[in-house]
């Protein structure tokens, strides 16, 4: 406790820089929430301050806005993912990690649908990977792990159907299997059917 008639100190400059990191990371976490539950055009940042529990200024402040804490939201994001592509893991491995993470945190799925569900709209959201790469692919079907005659694009968007089915027809799921997605084991099912369907795509 400060003693009576004693000046208050004055952060360091350490402290002031974590609270500041604090401050970042209490809104990217608040604005994920926001996001994958109203998109990009539903979101209000007063409503992602209140979540984070801060001054709704701190967001033009740190990411000069909605747009720039939605750019770098999705660039935290694919940093996330870009750790999931490690060419030692199969294709099956890296498959697995797609639907855990999903399943275990649907709110990526949900950014990636709102995205889609505006862009039918005609409306346009800020994009920080405009191309897909495919690489990953290319080079796993050249090493004879996936079989060379599909179309890597078509792989792509097929993949992610697969790994984000649940998310995007929990409904289905209820119907089909009588539990909720989250229920871990129609979970460790899923995962399975996937790293099965995976390893079904080698060369024929």
């Amino acid at each position: 406790m400060r003693e009576p008639g004693k000046p208050r100190r004055s952060p360091a400059p350490q402290e002031r820089q974590a609270d500041a990191e604090r401050s970042r990371r209490q809104l990217l976490s608040a604005a994920f929430d926001e996001f994958a539950a109203k998109g990009y055009a539903g979101a209000r940042v007063h409503e992602i301050a209140a979540r984070a529990g801060v001054n709704k200024q701190l967001i033009n402040y740190y990411f000069g806005g909605k747009e720039g804490l939605y750019r770098a939201l999705q660039r935290e994001w694919l940093n996330h993912e870009a750790t999931f592509h490690d060419p030692q893991n199969s294709a099956q491995a890296i498959s697995e990690k797609y639907v855990r993470e999903l399943l275990t945190d649907p709110r990526g799925a949900r950014l990636m649908i709102w995205r889609g569900l505006s862009y039918a709209a005609g409306e346009t959201e800020p994009d920080e990977e405009p191309e897909q790469d495919l690489s990953g692919f290319i080079s796993r079907q050249e090493a004879g792990e996936l079989d060379p005659g599909i179309d890597p694009r078509c792989l792509l968007i097929g993949l992610m159907g697969v790994t984000s089915g649940p998310i995007v027809m929990p409904d289905l799921v209820r119907k089909l299997f009588g539990v909720e997605v989250s229920d871990p084991e129609f979970q460790e099912r899923y995962v399975e059917f996937v790293r099965d369907l995976v390893g079904r795509l080698g060369p024929r």
